[in-house]
């Protein structure tokens, strides 16, 4: 008999019809009369309750449903007896797929700390908070896809494996065939990467918007949606070694038109989670609160529906770099010393800090930061005629900051080469790039989203590696 999802089977009202489920135990209880499994398959938070007769069937194999086992059962659904579910399977056969032993299953049914989850990677997609971030995760895929293609945007694919730095951060890792136990040196004592599989020196990307660009220029609006990788020794609950990054580039847009599609494609996604993720987003809000109890009202979290909702519902505050600083500059905090970084001028690095001040404190709204100095960004963001700010765009949000990056960039040849003089990038390893000023330039834009961190806003966790399946930090490739 075929399989019926149970996320299906709970909004069903075809009662008395036989089924058949298949799932994993995440308890089972009851007497010597009947027992109870509550039977889950990952296509929703919720379980499904099989009651399971116990005159029907053999002691042994009831005592097999073991929370952790995977089962399948045939019987009829029917309306439930009990509160906390509308449905529930009255069981007429029952087969135990696979066992598992309850004195070695690490996923008992109680609360588990989410640093004991990370260390079992591999099993806490069994618990119903990653299922549930696991659940929105590929809500969120399919809603970054459906977009940009509602548009007209064509998804292209940009290389894993570069030549270039595109954040000109230089914290790359190296891909590389050599026999690290005997390099093969030139006659200067340097590494020879003649000798190596592409013949020079190469990296795993940090970004795939420069060959994005190249594609813009042709295709005019393009969008990637590709793993990214960053060699930064950083154990921040922020930070992560391989993370997947969104990366539009349009042609003719200018910052303006790149800030109205960075702030529609925004409540596109909230959006999308609110009508498609109810239950999901209900018991992460819930989870938040519980976990957020004991902490004083002013240090407590925004509910978490009501935070969605806040940036869906709210225009976005358009906002100079200049004005911020000032803004900032005066706050009751900064004056006060309860910035950690505090801010003295023009020309300061905005922290996460004051980035929230501004969106939850002081305009409660979502900003939008432009205009930043050109000290501060980078080689490829247009000059603007001030000659010096550049034509940035950072999209902030309440509770996590800068969520989107990005600007219009330089089209101009001349000015693209100055700008690389000026902060020492090597022009000839760029001259694919510089083609596109040569050859027919115009006016284009784009920004980027890294999807961790719209997923920790959406979702409410607090720590990046808890939104990834498996996450990719500082000494740890565990999976």
């Amino acid at each position: 008999m075929k399989r019926i999802k149970i996320k299906d089977l709970l909004k069903s009202t075809d009662y008395n019809k036989e089924v058949c489920i298949k799932g994993w135990v995440r308890t089972r209880r009851g007497n010597n009369h009947v027992a109870f499994i509550a039977l889950n398959d990952g296509s929703t938070i919720h379980n499904l309750q099989v009651v399971v007769d116990m005159n029907l069937f053999d002691e042994e194999l009831i005592r097999r449903a073991t929370t952790g086992a995977s089962i399948a059962a045939i019987g009829t659904l029917t309306p439930s007896q009990g509160s906390g579910q509308a449905v529930e399977l009255i069981a007429s056969q029952l087969e135990i797929i696979g066992d598992c032993d309850p004195n070695e299953y690490p996923l008992q049914p109680k609360k588990h700390s989410l640093e004991f989850l990370r260390e079992i990677a591999h099993l806490r997609f069994r618990t119903n908070m990653f299922g549930a971030v696991t659940r929105i995760r590929h809500a969120m895929i399919f809603a970054v896809h459906d977009f940009f293609t509602s548009k007209g945007f064509v998804n292209i694919h940009t290389p894993i494996i570069t030549a270039s730095d595109a954040e000109g951060a230089g914290e790359m890792f190296q891909v590389t065939t050599l026999n690290m136990n005997n390099l093969p040196k030139t006659e200067d004592g340097k590494i020879d990467y003649s000798q190596d599989f592409f013949a020079k020196a190469t990296n795993l990307t940090v970004s795939g918007q420069l060959e994005g660009e190249l594609a813009a220029m042709a295709m005019a609006d393009i969008y990637t949606f590709g793993p990214t990788f960053r060699a930064e020794n950083s154990n921040t609950s922020r930070h992560l070694a391989e993370f997947w990054m969104i990366e539009p580039e349009m042609a003719f847009y200018d910052l303006n038109d790149n800030m109205d599609l960075a702030e529609e494609f925004l409540k596109h996604l909230i959006k999308y989670a609110l009508d498609n993720c109810e239950d999901d987003l209900k018991f992460l809000s819930q989870r938040l609160i519980e976990e957020e109890k004991n902490k004083k009202a002013e240090e407590r979290s925004m509910e978490l529906i009501e935070k969605l909702r806040f940036v869906l519902e709210n225009e976005f505050v358009r906002l100079t770099y200049s004005e911020a600083i000032e803004i900032l500059k005066d706050s009751k905090p900064n004056k006060k010393g309860q910035f950690k970084y505090a801010i003295t001028g023009y020309g300061s690095d905005l922290q996460s800090e004051h980035e929230r001040y501004l969106v939850e404190k002081h305009l409660k709204k979502p900003v939008i930061l432009t205009d930043y100095p050109k000290e501060i960004k980078a080689f490829y963001m247009k000059l603007n005629k001030d000659n010096k700010t550049v034509r940035a765009m950072d999209v902030l949000f309440p509770q996590i900051g800068e969520i989107i990056g990005g600007s219009q960039r330089e089209e101009s040849y001349d000015k693209l080469v100055a700008r690389m003089d000026e902060m020492g990038i090597p022009k000839e390893e760029m001259e694919w790039y510089l083609d596109t000023r040569r050859f027919g330039s115009v006016p284009h834009s784009g920004f980027g989203l890294g999807f961790e961190r719209l997923l920790l806003f959406v979702t409410g966790m607090g720590n990046i590696r808890d939104v990834i399946p498996f996450p990719r930090t500082p000494k740890n490739a565990e999976f």
